[in-house]
């Protein structure tokens, strides 16, 4: 089927001002709150796997319609909660909305834009998971969105709500460590393209090297028009279905890049109040059109931050690591966000936080606790949608953090350093590098 072009300006992703990451960190400022005894009536649209999850933990509120193009998945979700109305298109869901209050938005990565805006522009709350886009541009527009809408938002970075997330990020912010210019962030998994020989070490679960020729016959219980919604129509094949699969794409996903720095990215990207990088570079095996690599790395440069200085941020994954992990420099551990100050070095993972050297910190007095515990990611959520109470992870701020792993591919796969103008959308140095930034839609789907 033919891919139509997305027909929205620069203009309509900027309009009411130019957004940048640290212009939108406040929002949302205004909250539409219902009553704070009664429950959300919530429509869910994605009900198995992640889905299911959050399903589940919003499951306290009443669940009033269900939608997933996979079957299966629906009928299994419809058991637990008989009266919600069932959809397979939530194109259609969103046509008799009236009655919903809130949005969970848990389909693929490349559908998360065009299930989330029709929900912000009705004035619906919205958790959706991460990342919180498949493309750059379609970030800003959500962003926004959600200013417009001013509703209650929060994307799916369930380990912000953690303990050790917000300790780590005191002591940053205490000045512990001193001024920090360097952090390295690094992830062992190893999905992707990559040769047959690393797919086997790696124990990967798929090894394809280009996009397969042949069709497959759908499973009886996936729609498959529907899954692939506003992507590039390409027929059935099993090396995208089941399972997560589908993220190593480019037309459905992003690969470890945008997913895994959802979650790791948002550490130093909270302690060290990140916004839009100034330049970003990237290196790994030549670039693939269709498969995100497993292994490569992206180094992004940001200015100063009000007092706080410069710095470099690193991104590894797969097999790539930082030169001094090899070194036997820091604790070998296989995921980790190392932050580099003046003072010191401080090394986290997502449960637990080190120190180092571990002897010149071993009489340190902590700071005091100053950020109070979550009431759970996604209860966060739900207060808010009822009280106007803010949010941790709202699109303003998920936004931003979207909107930065994402140029990290787009420097990958233009194969050069870019230097970023948040404020125009514009790739200075590289404009042939903007064809990155938006997708390709289907007749039918559309942003706006």
């Amino acid at each position: 089927m033919p891919g139509q072009k997305i027909e929205i300006s620069r203009r309509h992703f900027l309009r009411d001002g130019a957004i940048t990451g640290a212009a939108v960190l406040g929002f949302p400022a205004i909250i539409r709150a219902g009553s704070q005894g009664s429950k959300l009536n919530i429509a869910i649209i994605g009900a198995g796997g992640r889905g299911a999850d959050n399903l589940a933990s919003v499951a306290s509120e009443n669940i009033i319609a269900l939608c997933d193009v996979n079957r299966a998945a629906l009928a299994k979700a419809a058991q637990k909660f008989p009266q919600a109305r069932l959809y397979k298109d939530f194109r259609n869901l969103y046509a008799k909305a009236d009655d919903i209050d809130a949005v969970v938005v848990s389909s693929t990565e490349h559908t998360h834009a065009v299930a989330t805006l029709p929900a912000l522009r009705m004035k619906k709350h919205v958790y959706c998971e991460k990342p919180l886009t498949h493309y750059v541009r379609e970030a800003r527009l959500v962003i926004s969105e959600a200013r417009k809408a001013g509703v209650a938002t929060q994307m799916g970075t369930q380990i912000h709500a953690g303990e050790n997330y917000r300790r780590v990020v005191e002591l940053v912010q205490a000045g512990v460590i001193g001024p920090v210019s360097e952090v390295h962030v690094w992830v062992s998994r190893a999905w992707g393209w990559q040769t047959e020989e690393e797919a086997k070490a790696n124990k990967d679960i798929v090894f394809v090297q280009e996009r397969p020729k042949e069709a497959m016959p759908v499973p009886e219980d996936v729609d498959w028009d529907l899954w692939i919604g506003p992507a590039p129509y390409r027929p059935y094949n099993d090396v995208y279905l089941p399972g997560p699969k589908w993220y190593r794409w480019w037309d459905f996903g992003n690969g470890t890049m945008s997913d895994l720095g959802s979650h790791w990215i948002d550490l130093p990207f909270w302690a060290l109040k990140l916004d839009a990088p100034v330049t970003v570079e990237a290196s790994g095996p030549p670039p693939n059109a269709e498969i995100a690599p497993a292994s490569m790395s992206a180094k992004y440069t940001y200015g100063s931050r009000g007092e706080l200085p410069p710095l470099t941020l690193t991104w590894y994954q797969g097999t790539v690591k930082p030169e001094i992990w090899k070194q036997n420099g820091i604790p070998q551990w296989n995921n980790g966000v190392l932050f580099i100050g003046k003072k010191g070095m401080l090394l986290s993972d997502y449960g637990k936080h080190v120190l180092l050297p571990e002897k010149e910190f071993a009489d340190l007095r902590r700071p005091p606790q100053s950020i109070p515990p979550s009431l759970g990611h996604h209860q966060e959520w739900i207060n808010a949608c009822k009280t106007g109470a803010p949010t941790t992870c709202h699109f303003g701020y998920s936004g931003s953090l979207t909107e930065a792993n994402h140029l990290g591919n787009v420097a990958y796969r233009v194969g050069k350093k870019i230097e970023w103008d948040s404020g125009s959308l514009r790739i200075r140095n590289a404009p042939e590098a903007e064809t990155f930034l938006q997708q390709e839609y289907r007749d039918g789907w559309s942003l706006i």
